[in-house]
């Protein structure tokens, strides 16, 4: 084996995403563990007879591990969000429909609790248009630098990996924490899919979904006025596209307080008696919309909550300013509570559904995302979490 700087490698990728170690890998291709590691850091370049050996030993073809960075193929795709003429960012690639779509990396959007992999970098250029174009699928190699054309959303990608891996990718927007942990379950019963989550309100996510954006948006907004979770929203959102709602369940949601409550909280008239400071969740969130109504049919003004305008932007967040003492209570979920040690208080249940458009349901990789939901595996571990009724997971529960 020789160093060869313009031969590029996966190996690493492919084998983290399959659980294995390097000596597993290296017993299976008949190799060493140091050939595997001076492989993967791009130290030496394997034989043809190595490269055949890595490639049957994970399940791709050998175009998948290895190829030249001068022949990295560019695509065009949408970007999700217009940036200034000129500027550069790392992006992930996923085809939506008949488009690519390119999702900026930057900010928290780079995050999930690891950093997430890059896909190529954009930069922006003078041009604008609305749609992407893309090869198809024998034309190999993608996953790379993008050059945006203009102050617009107009990319151009120069692909790091195999094209394939992009069409193979289902895009999810939600806020649920259980999101992640199915994406990695669908990418462990499905080693050859991708899942891109990307966490968003539910307003935010219906917006990406009518969009374009994604494949799937996930919600749990309630309507008062008709008594019904989620479609009356998106019948406003998606008109005249169909849809199906698929059902994760129902969950608690109500206010996190500090183990043992030591305020004495007990519904939301306690946070104005008691001078309780809260956090909040953003606009477009269905917490923000549940906390707003609850203190509305209490008559109590929003301006008199100590709080009510300190703004988080997920779960998480809201929970740990509860756990360091930064507010006396926060609005989200008994599986937040339960995962942080603090109290709840329940102030109403909500149904989480995933809304699928109807010309999405028949491609590969949203259908191998939606057949982990029926797995007993995965429904065990949402159910130990607690704050879950699983008990329709997976039922359609309206279709428009």
């Amino acid at each position: 084996m020789k160093i060869d700087a313009n031969v590029c490698n996966n190996v690493k990728s492919i084998r983290t995403r399959l659980g294995m170690s390097q000596q597993d890998l290296a017993n299976l291709a008949g190799v060493t563990r140091q050939a595997i590691s001076s492989v993967e850091s791009g130290q030496c370049s394997p034989s043809v007879a190595m490269s055949l050996r890595l490639a049957k030993a994970l399940g791709c073809q050998v175009e998948e591990l290895f190829w030249i960075e001068n022949n990295l193929l560019e695509v065009e795709a949408v970007l999700t969000q217009s940036v200034p003429s000129g500027e550069k960012m790392p992006v992930s690639v996923a085809r939506v429909g008949d488009r690519l779509i390119a999702y900026p990396l930057v900010g928290n959007d780079a995050f999930r609790i690891e950093m997430i992999p890059v896909d190529g970098s954009a930069v922006a250029t003078a041009r604008q248009s609305n749609l992407a174009s893309f090869p198809n699928e024998e034309q190999s190699n993608l996953n790379g630098k993008a050059q945006i054309q203009a102050s617009t959303n107009k990319v151009q990608v120069r692909l790091f990996d195999d094209l394939r891996k992009i069409h193979n990718t289902v895009v999810i927007a939600g806020c649920t924490p259980v999101m992640s942990f199915l994406a990695k379950a669908t990418e462990h019963w499905h080693p050859q899919l991708r899942v891109l989550y990307h966490y968003a309100n539910s307003m935010t996510a219906l917006s990406r979904l009518c969009q374009g954006q994604v494949h799937i948006a996930g919600m749990h907004l309630y309507a008062p006025q008709t008594g019904e979770y989620n479609v009356p929203f998106v019948r406003e959102a998606l008109i005249g596209k169909g849809c199906v709602l698929i059902t994760l369940g129902f969950w608690e949601e109500g206010l996190l307080v500090q183990p043992g409550n030591p305020m004495g909280i007990k519904t939301v008239t306690d946070l104005v008696k008691l001078k309780a400071t809260i956090v909040n969740r953003e606009p477009g969130s269905a917490c923000h919309m549940l906390l707003k109504g609850k203190l509305e049919e209490q008559g109590i003004p929003l301006h008199v909550v100590k709080g009510f305008d300190h703004i988080v932007y997920n779960h998480q967040s809201v929970a740990l300013s509860v756990v360091s003492g930064i507010a006396d209570a926060g609005i989200s979920t008994a599986s937040v509570a339960a995962t942080f040690g603090l109290d709840f208080i329940s102030l109403h249940q909500a149904r989480y559904d995933l809304v699928i458009l109807k010309e999405y349901l028949e491609e590969s990789p949203v259908k191998q995302f939606l057949s982990i939901l029926g797995h007993r595996l995965v429904q065990s571990q949402i159910e130990i979490l607690g704050g879950y009724d699983i008990s329709n997971i997976g039922e359609v529960v309206a279709t428009i």
